[in-house]
């Protein structure tokens, strides 16, 4: 169950905006205050609704403040557009005037949590693989890889840093491919495979082999 931290000062909108919340399928945290704010962030929330008035400061200094990457959608009751810039160019992720519709705010908080849950590429040593897209690259250069070489990669991610042996990975090629792979075949993709993503396949750092036992991805 996604987590919502609510900031808002103003009880009554805080109370029924967090019924309506949690009546979506939402856990909700409220704070008041900046201060309390800065204790429930430790609860790693999965989004900040937060005002930007508050009693004892305001909502983009406590965004400022934040260490932890957490989406924030500001909630306002100005009609003022250098403050929604000023949002904007913070990292916020949404900007909302009051009064505002719940069912509307309820659309932009899952379009939030749906972007942010897009999985991001995963960068090791330089090479980027972008599990969504299924797209390989090294310094902006795409890296075409055969369907096997793209899928004996992502079992390699699937189980990164467990060392596989050659038994497990000619198992899972068959069970998520169909596919029947031999033990010379196995060793050929491997080759080839460095021979993409490494910058030196002699000496490869991405796809390590643990002699006599099996291969690690760092």
């Amino acid at each position: 169950m996604p987590v919502i931290l609510l900031v808002e000062d103003d009880a009554s909108i805080q109370s029924s905006l967090s019924l309506f919340l949690k009546e979506n399928g939402y856990e909700v945290l409220c704070a008041g205050t900046a201060a309390m704010a800065g204790q429930l962030v430790g609860k790693d929330p999965d989004l900040i609704l937060l005002d930007v008035t508050l009693p004892d400061g305001d909502g983009l200094s406590f965004f400022r403040s934040l260490d932890k990457e957490i989406p924030v959608i500001f909630l306002t009751a100005r009609d003022d557009e250098s403050l929604q810039i000023q949002s904007f160019d913070l990292g916020a992720e949404d900007y909302v005037e009051k009064p505002f519709s719940p069912q509307v705010l309820l659309s932009r908080i899952r379009n939030v949590l749906r972007r942010r849950h897009q999985s991001a590429p995963v960068v090791i040593d330089g090479l980027a693989i972008d599990m969504d897209t299924a797209r390989v690259s090294r310094d902006g250069r795409e890296i075409v890889l055969s369907a096997m070489e793209y899928k004996l990669l992502q079992i390699f991610l699937e189980n990164r840093g467990k060392l596989l042996s050659r038994e497990f990975l000619l198992d899972e090629i068959v069970e998520c491919c169909g596919d029947y792979v031999n033990d010379n075949t196995l060793s050929v993709y491997i080759r080839r495979l460095r021979s993409k993503i490494e910058k030196d396949p002699v000496h490869p750092v991405i796809l390590q082999t643990v002699r006599g036992l099996g291969y690690r991805l760092l």
